[in-house]
């Protein structure tokens, strides 16, 4: 880090009339100097000294809440400019004579949003107002507050959040309840409600009438029952923008593709590949093979072929199919629906690496040797023919000693060659001691009608087991072989959890009598080492809870983290090009690398990787979110018939102001109000993560069993409201007092009831 040379020179140059570096020669200092990203850092090079260093840090905290620096743990840096030309989001509650924005997209990584001022001048033809989404062009504001300056070019379409809703019949004609509990009622006139019923789930056209401008529908599409999957599953869509139809000329480019030829590629058809997928799988685009290695310098080494559908021969840059498939960023799974990436032509067809059938796959050929440690690896742009579709089920029974009439003639030359192959690359992968936390995931299952039937944890077999660890070491290959061709690339990352999260999980552990390495160098074996100590005893939830929450969120980047949860050093996603736009461009990164053909990544695509790594992160989130949104719907259209029932659960969350509650046999989380616990006063211990009663010292802590009774439930808001029927622990660390709390109901105590335990 170079300092100012000239103190005086640089006072008068980079210091305002406070004595403290203005705003703009710290922005500066974080983006000419690389080696600067601390508040020490910063101070150093400012030579600042004494009481200066107070003022300083509420100087950066004012940067930082004009959205101008971000902060990851104690590193500072300097946020990502807004382009010249953005769509932005105008506070509803705006003074209109002072409106301000923010940017309708925005990283979080960024730190917080920036705010942009939106002049109009006098004849202006774009006025835009409060709540207005608009396309503005942007300019800097130096040594302003805030930062940016915005002019609209454009008022822009409001997101379609506000076009969906429930019809309701009254004497008056109808209305729509908005599926968005902050957003109004909007009466419906007779001869707009089209075939609607009353209780449909519908999309409208809103439009303003009358001199006094009231808002009034007018429905366009009848989406179907609201208690049905299909209709639940639109809302998500619809609130969080997430596009599921594709466009009329999309979806003709894919119906008018030709089928890839085998010309330039090497011939692999003769290599018994199989796939192995769910019993519902309808696209397949990863197909496996594994035979013992016939070196004698490599004895009980196995080789092992990964082929992944060749999607970059079909999906080109620059064209209508790559273009929705970068919006879109990836498919969304919910419980009987698929909004895929890619059109069906593409991503069940000519993608699908179908039984029998030719398919264009790029594939990797890695050796293993007996400890399942990889000697070496190349990939090959190849033709192949699936020589089996299996299943999970199917291929693990086989290998259990129950073949049916499809995996017998297989077992012998293929099947138990991937698993004796998989066997020795699970020797490598507990050497190497990826994190430990096997989480159950809970699948939802729909009758006839749409509605929930069941709720269950699949079993985990090793076959899920042998595909994971396969496509992980193909992915591992991926990301070695661009770094070592000195390819841009975008990388799976996973950061190390952070310090402050850190210190949260030893108060904790230490609260149990556990303990973490007391060092930031810490690694996942260190987390396996906790949650083994807890494994078997009455902690074992409430550590498995706390260590998943001490993560950092996985994400696509181009500069290389390494993946922690994994434990290793490289990693890109190159196994599922069909359904995440990071597997496509990391196979047109090898398609230019190793000069496999002229349709790999442009020059165009390595200049904007880092928007392309920062928008399939978001869409990543944004997917996540949809399908978790969609699952607590439909499990609270399923439990509203049960008011007054009770549940066995765990605590999943606690907080000042309640409990979070996870049922065991669904999964369903709902919350229990701090002020229904009893009438005690409950304090809230963010080192215990616990509400404990002052008096009492009744205790609820995170990960605890307890029976709860359901109150409530708002399907269309997906949430349940719990009252807690079982009585909390009772130990001597809970009768101590920590400062804050919240009170519950101190006149009228509430009967618990059910038995107490």
């Amino acid at each position: 880090m170079s300092a100012p040379k000239d103190g005086k020179a640089a006072s008068n140059n980079l210091f305002g009339d406070d004595g403290l570096p203005t705003k703009e020669a710290i922005l500066q200092a974080l983006e000419d100097h690389s080696d600067i990203g601390s508040k020490r850092d910063l101070t150093r090079y400012f030579n600042l000294k004494g009481e200066t260093k107070v003022a300083f840090k509420k100087r950066l905290r004012e940067l930082e809440g004009e959205g101008l620096i971000a902060r990851r743990r104690k590193q500072l840096r300097k946020t990502a400019a807004l382009p010249s030309v953005a769509v932005l989001d105008i506070d509803p509650q705006s003074d209109p004579d002072h409106l301000l924005a923010q940017p309708a997209r925005w990283d979080e990584r960024e730190g917080n949003p920036p705010v942009v001022l939106i002049r109009t001048r006098k004849g202006d033809r774009v006025v835009p107002g409060p709540g207005d989404r608009i396309l503005a062009r942007i300019e800097k504001q130096p040594g302003a507050t805030p930062g940016y300056l915005g002019h609209a070019i454009k008022v822009l379409g409001l997101p379609r959040k506000a076009t969906i809703g429930i019809i309701r019949r009254d004497v008056d004609g109808a209305r729509l309840i908005p599926v968005e509990r902050k957003q109004k009622e909007m009466r419906i006139r007779p001869g707009d409600l089209g075939k609607a019923e009353d209780g449909d789930l519908v999309e409208v056209d809103v439009q303003m009438r009358g001199r006094l401008m009231i808002p009034e529908a007018k429905v366009v599409a009848v989406l179907g029952n609201p208690r049905s999957e299909g209709a639940i599953s639109l809302i998500a869509l619809h609130n969080l923008e997430i596009p599921y139809r594709f466009p009329a000329a999309v979806t003709r480019a894919a119906e008018q593709l030709p089928e890839v030829s085998g010309q330039g590629r090497e011939d692999w058809r003769d290599i018994p590949f199989v796939t192995i997928d769910p019993d519902t799988a309808k696209d397949h685009d990863d197909a496996v093979y594994a035979e013992p290695d016939e070196d004698p310098k490599n004895e009980g080494g196995h080789v092992v072929y990964v082929a992944i559908a060749d999607v970059a021969a079909y999906v080109r840059p620059d064209t209508e199919l790559n273009d929705e498939a970068f919006e879109r960023g990836n498919s969304v799974y919910f419980p009987d629906r698929v909004v895929p990436m890619l059109p069906e032509r593409i991503s069940n067809d000519l993608c699908s690496l179908r039984e029998g059938e030719n398919r264009p796959s790029i594939a990797v050929r890695m050796v293993f040797d007996a400890g399942g440690h990889k000697k070496s690896h190349s990939f090959h742009r190849v033709t192949i023919r699936s020589a089996a579709r299996l299943t999970y089920s199917e291929a693990q029974a086989a290998a259990d000693g129950n073949p049916n009439d499809k995996t017998g003639p297989l077992l012998e030359r293929v099947l138990q060659p991937l698993f004796d192959a998989y066997a020795s690359m699970a020797k490598a992968r507990d050497k190497r001691g990826p994190l430990a936390l096997d989480l159950p995931e809970r699948r939802i299952i729909l009758n006839d009608q749409g509605m929930v039937s069941r709720v269950y944890v699949p079993e985990r077999l090793e076959a899920h087991r042998l595909i994971e660890e396969m496509m992980i070491a193909a992915n591992v290959c991926a990301a070695e072989t661009l770094e070592q061709k000195q390819s841009p690339l975008v990388y799976r990352v996973h950061d190390a959890p952070g310090r402050e999260k850190l210190g949260a999980l030893r108060d904790f552990l230490n609260s149990l009598d556990l303990s973490l390495i007391n060092s930031e160098a810490v690694r996942p074996s260190h987390f396996n080492q906790v949650l083994l100590k807890a494994a078997g005893t009455p902690h074992t939830h409430q550590v498995s809870e706390m260590v998943l929450r001490t993560q950092a969120r996985a994400e696509y980047a181009t500069e290389n983290l390494g993946h922690f949860g994994l434990n290793l050093d490289r990693y890109a996603h190159f196994t599922s090009p069909i359904r995440r736009y990071a597997d496509l461009m990391v196979h047109r990164a090898l398609i230019r690398a190793l000069k496999l053909g002229d349709d790999g990544l442009t020059d165009a695509e390595i200049s904007r990787l880092d928007a392309i790594s920062e928008h399939i992160s978001f869409t990543e989130r944004r997917a996540m979110a949809a399908e978790r949104e969609t699952q607590d719907r439909l499990i609270a259209h399923f439990l509203a018939g049960r008011i007054g029932t009770h549940f066995e659960g765990r605590i999943s969350g606690v907080t000042k102001s309640g409990l979070f509650v996870r049922l065991n046999d669904t999964g369903a989380d709902g919350f229990v109000p701090a002020g229904s616990l009893g009438h005690d006063y409950y304090h809230f211990s963010e080192a215990t993560q616990a509400l404990i009663g002052e008096r009492s010292g009744e205790t609820y802590r995170l990960g605890d069993a307890v029976e709860v009774r359901l109150l409530e439930a708002a399907p269309l808001a997906g949430a349940l409201r719990f009252e807690i029927v079982s009585e909390g622990a009772f130990t001597p660390a809970s009768r101590r007092t920590p400062a804050r709390g919240r009170r519950g109901p101190s006149k009228r105590p509430i009967q618990r009831r059910g038995k107490r335990r």
